[in-house]
């Protein structure tokens, strides 16, 4: 945290070169070599901010090369701040201490919202892949964010971009063909820690307001999103379950990759559900 406070006042130096160029400045928000993020501050102050969380297993990817080309320009180019966030891995972290991480980030970004031009209470948290089961599981699990110091009210909204895991068990039992190894070594074989870790067996409220759920044609991914989108609803949370085209990896790939293209259907959904989300 020393390290992050450091480099607060280099974000204010830097606005008007931040504001004009695409280019992100990297913030520490921890001690640990992977607990950054990188930031791009918007065009004027007390803007609504975007946080993404990539994706890649829970055992690799980075915020440099997961986080797809198209999204930073675009939201940036809608008048969001825009922050793409790494955290550790498994197998030298948990996925206890992914979520951890995701949720310290977040509450870096509160505490020095007006240094960085952001609004506090806009914050939207997308994830992808691995990313949107983080993102789910921090907007579900009140834990994580009380633990580093706000809560889930203030969340704006949770967009999910063709998640995995979001029920663990029922997951691991799905796809152990193609993926099992990954679920085991992530999850472990504990059932009661598998539904720790399951957004969809923690949405018993509270929870964050409101929720955009995305996915391509895949079998289980579609299970998985509708499954927690029913149980958020009967939580008591404002959700929408939205299907895409695509197919297997390719289409997996595809929604995070393009998300921002003006020409990918996913994008005019994303931001007609922001817009709608920060007017209320």
């Amino acid at each position: 945290m020393r390290k992050a406070l450091i480099l607060l006042p280099f974000l204010l130096a830097a606005a008007p070169a931040l504001a004009q160029s695409p280019p992100g400045h990297e913030v520490a928000y921890g001690s640990a070599a992977l607990q950054k993020f990188d930031f791009y501050k918007a065009a004027k102050a007390d803007a609504p901010l975007v946080v993404f969380i990539h994706g890649g297993g829970w055992k690799r990817g980075d915020k440099g090369n997961a986080t797809g080309d198209a999204k930073i320009a675009h939201f940036t180019g809608k008048g969001y701040a825009f922050a793409s966030v790494n955290y550790r891995l498994v197998p030298g972290a948990t996925v206890e201490q992914q979520a951890q991480d995701v949720a310290d980030a977040l509450g870096w970004m509160v505490k020095n919202a007006r240094a960085m031009g952001v609004d506090p209470r806009h914050i939207v948290v997308m994830g992808h892949s691995a990313g949107a089961h983080l993102a789910a599981l921090i907007a579900t699990d009140p834990a994580y964010l009380q633990k580093a110091g706000w809560g889930l009210e203030k969340l704006a909204g949770v967009v999910l971009l063709d998640g995995a895991a979001y029920d663990v068990p029922a997951q691991m039992a799905d796809g152990p063909r193609v993926m099992g190894g990954t679920y085991e070594a992530a999850f472990g074989s504990e059932p009661a820690r598998q539904r720790a870790l399951s957004p969809t067996l923690q949405a018993a409220a509270p929870n964050a307001r409101d929720f955009l759920i995305l996915h391509v044609q895949r079998e289980d991914g579609t299970r998985q999103s509708e499954a927690l989108g029913r149980a958020l609803t009967a939580a008591g949370a404002r959700v929408k379950v939205q299907g895409f085209a695509g197919q297997g990896l390719r289409g997996h790939m595809e929604i995070n990759r393009r998300l921002g293209d003006a020409d990918y259907p996913a994008t005019t959904a994303v931001d007609q559900w922001i817009d709608a989300v920060l007017t209320r």
